[in-house]
Order: C-alpha cells, then structure tokens, then sequence
C-alpha cells in the first residue's frame, strides 16, 4: 500500500468522480483507476461501485475514506513537525486578524512577540474573523486573532478580551443626548458596516433582526478609517469595539441599552500540527493583556 494511493482514493471519494480526480491530480485517468483496484485487491474490499455511470463509495469504503483522511493528515503532521525540527528562527508564522482587531490588539500583541521572538518573520493576513476561521479550517493559516464565538470544533482557543460594542454617530445627532441608545432607535439610519466576513456585521444584522427590523447598509468596507470618515461626515453610523471607538473622538460613541459584548482570542488548528513557532505565539499571548 502506498501513500499515493490513499490520496487517490481520498480525491475520488471528494470530487465523486474518477476523471476528475486524475485531472486534480495530474495523472491520467486510467493510472487513477489502476492504483485504485490495486488498492481494493490489497484490502480485499470494494471500495468504489462502478457499477452505475457516476462513481458511488461503497460502505467499507466510507469507512476507509474516514480512516485515510487521518493517516493522511498524521503523515502530513509529521512531515512538517520534521522540517520544523532545529528551524524554529527560520520561520514564517502566518496569522489571519481582522482590521477591528488588527487596530484594537495587534500593536501590542506583535510588541510583546517580537521582543521575546526577534528573529521570527510574520506574514499578516487581513480578513473578517468568519474568512479567518474557514482559512484555520483548512489549513490555509497558523493562527487567528478573531472574535471567538460560534466557531466549529475543530479549532481551539485561548480568550484575549472581552470589549463592549460602541455605537459611532456624527458628532451632534439627536440621539447623542441618551445615555445608552436602545438598537430599535437606529430603525431609520443608514449604517455603515465592515464586510459581510466580519462576526461584527453578522452581530448587528442579527440583534438588528430580533428587534424586528432590517438594517440599511450603504456602505460595506474593511477599512475602519474609510467607514469612520463616514460617520464624520453625516452619512451613517456604525459599530465599533469600546477601546476603538473611544479613540476617535471627530465621532460620538454610546453604548446600546441592551449591552452587546464579544470575546477576541487566538484560534487554532487542534487537528494540525503546530509548529514551534505557533507554540511560541500561544505562549506569549496566554497572559496578554489589553
């Protein structure tokens, strides 16, 4: 049995066809379907029925397709654990953090790293916390500064903050003079959200349909200076973290009556092997604080 064989069978069992497996896999279709029977004759199973005109995983295959997908992913790990092994300086650690948390946390975060870490090399990448996770998911990242709530359970986590959603208004909107503004009052504005990828948009649109009413989006941006000038300048308002929204004072900033809070941590991989590097990030961040 060799490993290319396994992954063969893992790419036909994914993309349901033979064809087009081979073609994922740059080989031609008939050495496909060799090393798969080879495969079945080794196991002394069925694996795949071809019995009808689009290829069906038969049940011992499913169960195999299970197995596999874990072999593959040990291999995979180990592989990488191997060229990790003595190369802890040489690497690139690969961290996925939205433009909120990116401007509210990550000075401070990469201060604290690099101080400890030095000779370490960062590549950020900037996206909403929902792109980030599906990208932990599949490998795409080492590591996430995200809002972590509801996310799947294949990743893990370590609570950074906790922080209060801020509403932002032009300085001198009627609804400055509450205290706390309840969300149903903002019925009639026009709101200026970051990208649909982002927990915070999902957030408003959510608390937004509870309180039976659906938001006016005008503008959707990842760029927090591009939606604050906004605000500035009368066209909407938005929703900000306390500790950002504190610091723009050209808006106004208010609490909502009903408190909405959100939790940022780091998240991981728990099925990927961390490297060293993604060790010494988890260490470093596990006392941070804002």
């Amino acid at each position: 049995m060799e490993l290319r064989q396994l992954k063969y069978f893992q790419l036909v069992c994914q993309l349901g066809s033979i064809t087009n497996a081979a073609e994922q896999a740059h080989i031609a279709q008939p050495a496909m379907s060799i090393a798969i029977q080879k495969l079945e004759e080794e196991l002394g199973v069925q694996l795949l029925d071809r019995s009808q005109k689009k290829i069906k995983v038969t049940s011992a295959g499913c169960v195999f397709f299970k197995r596999v997908g874990d072999i593959l992913t040990r291999v995979e790990n180990s592989v990488l654990e191997m060229k990790d092994y003595g190369s802890f300086h040489r690497e690139n650690l690969r961290i996925g953090i939205p433009p909120m948390l990116g401007a509210m946390l990550f000075p401070y975060i990469f201060s604290k790293f690099q101080k400890e870490h030095p000779y370490l090399y960062i590549t950020v990448i900037e996206e909403g916390s929902l792109t980030i996770a599906g990208m932990l998911e599949k490998g795409e990242l080492d590591i996430g500064i995200i809002i972590i709530s509801n996310l799947s359970s294949q990743l893990d986590t370590i609570s950074i903050t906790t922080s209060e959603v801020f509403v932002c208004l032009p300085i001198g909107h009627p609804l400055t003079q509450l205290s706390r503004i309840p969300l149903q009052e903002l019925r009639g504005e026009q709101f200026l959200l970051f990208k649909e990828d982002t927990f915070s948009h999902q957030l408003v649109v959510e608390e937004c349909t509870k309180n039976q009413f659906s938001p006016r989006i005008v503008v959707s941006s990842s760029q927090i200076e591009t939606i604050i000038g906004l605000v500035e300048q009368g066209v909407g308002i938005t929703f900000l973290l306390e500790p950002i929204a504190r610091k723009h004072s050209n808006v106004a900033s208010l609490p909502l009556a009903n408190s909405l809070s959100v939790t940022a941590g780091l998240a991981w991989n728990k099925n990927r092997y961390l490297s060293n590097a993604t060790q010494a990030f988890i260490s470093a961040i596990q006392n941070f604080s804002v």
